[in-house]
Protein backbone atom coordinates (compact mmCIF):
# COMPACT_ATOMS: atom_id res chain seq x y z
CA UNK A 1 0.00 0.00 0.00
CA UNK A 2 1.22 2.94 -0.85
CA UNK A 3 1.35 5.97 1.67
CA UNK A 4 -0.02 9.56 -0.20
CA UNK A 5 2.18 12.15 -0.52
CA UNK A 6 2.26 15.11 1.99
CA UNK A 7 0.66 18.40 1.09
CA UNK A 8 0.98 21.79 2.41
CA UNK A 9 -0.75 22.18 5.98
CA UNK A 10 -0.69 24.95 8.95
CA UNK A 11 -1.21 24.61 12.82
CA UNK A 12 -4.74 26.01 13.36
CA UNK A 13 -6.31 25.79 17.13
CA UNK A 14 -8.34 27.86 19.11
CA UNK A 15 -7.40 30.57 22.14
CA UNK A 16 -8.17 28.96 25.12
CA UNK A 17 -9.84 31.78 26.91
CA UNK A 18 -11.17 33.64 23.99
CA UNK A 19 -12.21 30.53 21.90
CA UNK A 20 -10.55 32.38 18.58
CA UNK A 21 -9.28 30.56 15.84
CA UNK A 22 -5.52 31.29 15.31
CA UNK A 23 -2.69 29.95 13.51
CA UNK A 24 0.67 29.27 14.56
CA UNK A 25 2.93 31.58 12.31
CA UNK A 26 7.04 30.75 11.54
CA UNK A 27 7.89 32.92 14.51
CA UNK A 28 6.09 30.27 16.91
CA UNK A 29 3.51 32.73 17.62
CA UNK A 30 -0.23 32.56 17.61
CA UNK A 31 -1.91 35.00 14.75
CA UNK A 32 -5.68 35.44 13.72
CA UNK A 33 -5.25 36.22 10.15
CA UNK A 34 -4.87 33.00 8.15
CA UNK A 35 -2.94 34.96 5.88
CA UNK A 36 -0.02 35.19 8.21
CA UNK A 37 0.01 31.93 9.40
CA UNK A 38 3.32 29.37 8.16
CA UNK A 39 2.25 27.24 5.05
CA UNK A 40 4.61 24.08 6.03
CA UNK A 41 5.37 21.83 3.30
CA UNK A 42 7.60 19.44 4.88
CA UNK A 43 6.35 16.80 6.74
CA UNK A 44 8.64 16.31 9.05
CA UNK A 45 8.37 20.41 9.91
CA UNK A 46 4.52 20.02 10.53
CA UNK A 47 4.82 17.11 13.14
CA UNK A 48 7.46 19.23 14.91
CA UNK A 49 5.14 22.37 14.64
CA UNK A 50 2.11 20.85 16.08
CA UNK A 51 4.01 19.51 18.38
CA UNK A 52 4.68 22.93 19.76
CA UNK A 53 1.46 23.52 19.16
CA UNK A 54 0.14 20.59 21.24
CA UNK A 55 3.15 22.22 24.11
CA UNK A 56 1.12 25.25 25.03
CA UNK A 57 -2.23 23.76 27.12
CA UNK A 58 -2.64 26.61 28.88
CA UNK A 59 -2.90 29.16 25.94
CA UNK A 60 -4.46 27.04 23.06
CA UNK A 61 -7.13 24.37 22.93
CA UNK A 62 -7.70 21.57 19.67
CA UNK A 63 -4.31 22.37 17.73
CA UNK A 64 -4.36 20.26 14.58
CA UNK A 65 -2.72 20.26 11.01
CA UNK A 66 -5.06 21.30 8.36
CA UNK A 67 -4.89 21.36 4.37
CA UNK A 68 -4.42 24.74 2.67
CA UNK A 69 -3.00 25.76 -0.64
CA UNK A 70 -0.08 28.46 -1.18
CA UNK A 71 -2.33 32.18 -2.26
CA UNK A 72 -1.08 35.50 -3.52
CA UNK A 73 -0.99 36.24 0.27
CA UNK A 74 -0.33 33.84 1.84
CA UNK A 75 -2.15 30.43 2.99
CA UNK A 76 -5.91 29.61 1.72
CA UNK A 77 -8.45 27.17 2.45
CA UNK A 78 -8.24 23.87 0.64
CA UNK A 79 -11.71 22.63 2.25
CA UNK A 80 -14.80 24.68 3.06
CA UNK A 81 -14.40 24.08 7.27
CA UNK A 82 -11.33 25.75 7.35
CA UNK A 83 -12.89 28.88 4.90
CA UNK A 84 -15.57 28.97 7.46
CA UNK A 85 -12.96 28.63 10.37
CA UNK A 86 -10.75 31.07 9.01
CA UNK A 87 -14.00 34.06 8.37
CA UNK A 88 -15.10 34.16 12.03
CA UNK A 89 -18.62 33.75 13.48
CA UNK A 90 -21.11 33.15 11.25
CA UNK A 91 -22.93 36.05 12.71
CA UNK A 92 -22.39 39.74 13.34
CA UNK A 93 -20.93 41.84 14.87
CA UNK A 94 -18.38 38.95 16.16
CA UNK A 95 -14.95 38.80 15.91
CA UNK A 96 -13.31 39.07 12.48
CA UNK A 97 -16.53 40.09 11.04
CA UNK A 98 -17.07 42.79 13.10
CA UNK A 99 -13.31 44.36 12.17
CA UNK A 100 -14.11 43.66 8.35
Amino acid sequence: MSRRPFTPKVVTANLLREGDVVYLNAQGDWVGDLHDAELIEDETRAAERLALAEGQPGRVVGAYLTDMKAGRNGPEPVHFREGFRATGPSNYPHGKQAEA
